[in-house]
């Protein structure tokens, strides 16, 4: 029933003129056709059944142009997209450079508010609620940058969180008085309710916000935003999430997390190209959110007063259109189970050699695309330049003050053969260790 319902909305989109540019390559639209062909064959498995059938997951590996000749493990920092992505993009280029200051800005540009239609439709809220950024960091440094705070308040958040967020609240507290309150979270918890009762008990009359990680990119670990967010609404707390990892790699709904505010790349999960992103924030908010480029107060309630940066190729933006496309014609469940099924393949076969551990959790709702394991007594960032060197598997060492591993993100794209293979080099290491140089 759900294959049939995301092929029907694939259509629905398809019938609104959502990226059918794309179909102008015939290599590309036949490739394409064979796609949402295949996917009727496999309409009445359920999307667990599907995730299995390698038949059907062969096609949608062909739609990518990646090399085969080195085993890329790192689809959570950015991913390849589709050949009819990379099309649409370069063919949007050279469309906006003829004649380009009408091309872009009066033929192009306003077909973004299709995008825009798109990606609400996928987030399931309203288009006035979704801007199109350049990426999650952007996204997000448009509400900690651009809410009204003052000194003392504080801002909760963990200590597992993004980076580049941790720094923009840093300068905040740095430059106003604000008090950035970190928590630590449990690795891998038996019972996930664990990390919503370390945000509750970290909670202070003084809180007026918490930043909370969707899917924690250092470990995969996915977070119960739905019980956090409730528990801040009953409290008078706003929310971020930062979706960044999590957005069409599993399928939810803004309605499954109750947030506040979102932010997300489009360049990790659904394909698009680099250097594209998406902000939610909910509609009565948007006026009390100051834009992190100045916006003309005309536009204080209009959620485009986020976009507001400037000349812009309106490429990119566009190519997003076959991105939904593509995603729509797999199916966002259906796409969640294949890749859960890849994480967990690797992961079963690895978890009783002796020396292997893990930084994620097995719990299906707790983990989905991306895993950290470990070899003990062994560096992981050895182990990467090994892999890597020695037989051009790309993973991504990860080196934390709480703990240390090798963070793993198949895609999918990724074979079952490259996966093992994948297994077979990290069993030879945990039993052999590292060959001496």
């Amino acid at each position: 029933m759900q294959s049939n319902l995301n092929r029907r909305r694939f259509l629905s989109s398809a019938g609104k003129g959502l990226g059918l540019m794309a179909l102008s390559s015939a290599a590309v639209g036949s490739l394409f056709e064979n796609i949402v062909a295949a996917g009727k064959h496999i309409d009445h498995l359920s999307p667990v059944e599907a995730a299995m059938d390698e038949d059907y997951w062969a096609t949608i590996q062909q739609a990518f142009s990646v090399t085969r000749g080195m085993v890329n493990l790192n689809n959570g920092g950015v991913s390849p997209s589709p050949r009819m992505v990379t099309e649409a993009f370069v063919r949007y280029t050279w469309q906006q450079e003829d004649a380009t200051a009408y091309t872009m800005w009066r033929l192009l540009e306003p077909q973004s508010e299709t995008i825009r239609t798109g990606l609400a439709e996928i987030f399931g809220c309203s288009p006035e609620e979704i801007a199109i950024t350049r990426n999650a960091s952007e996204s997000l440094e448009i509400l900690l940058m651009g809410m009204d705070l003052k000194s003392g308040d504080e801002i909760l958040t963990t200590t597992q969180d993004y980076p580049r967020m941790l720094t923009t609240l840093k300068q905040r507290e740095l430059r106003e008085g604000l008090k950035l309150n970190l928590i630590k979270i449990p690795l891998a918890p038996a019972n996930i309710d664990d990390i919503a009762a370390a945000f509750e008990r970290a909670v202070t009359p003084k809180t007026k916000l918490i930043l909370v990680s969707h899917q924690i990119n250092l470990t995969g670990q996915i977070l119960p935003v739905k019980k956090i967010c409730e528990m801040a609404r009953s409290k008078g707390i706003e929310t971020i999430v930062d979706g960044a990892h999590s957005f069409a790699q599993f399928d939810f709904k803004r309605d499954d997390l109750g947030c506040d505010y979102f932010g997300t790349s489009l360049h990790k999960w659904i394909y698009a190209p680099k250097g594209t992103g998406m902000l939610y924030v909910k509609k009565d908010k948007i006026p009390k959110v100051w834009a992190l480029m100045a916006s003309e107060d005309k536009n204080k309630n209009d959620i485009r007063k986020y976009e507001e940066i400037g000349t812009h190729s309106a490429a990119m933006r566009l190519a997003i259109g076959e991105a939904i496309l593509f995603h729509n014609a797999i199916g966002g469940k259906r796409k969640e189970e294949r890749l859960r099924y890849l994480s967990r393949y690797w992961m079963n076969r690895l978890k009783d050699i002796p020396k292997v551990g893990f930084n994620t959790s097995f719990d299906p709702k707790q983990s989905c695309a991306i895993a950290n394991f470990k070899i003990d007594g062994i560096d992981p960032g050895a182990i990467g330049s090994y892999l890597m060197s020695k037989h051009m598997i790309i993973t991504t060492p990860i080196v934390h003050e709480e703990f240390t591993g090798i963070r793993i993100t198949p895609n999918v794209y990724t074979t079952l053969w490259e996966l093992d293979r994948f297994c077979g080099v990290v069993e030879d290491i945990a039993r052999k260790g590292l060959p001496k140089s």
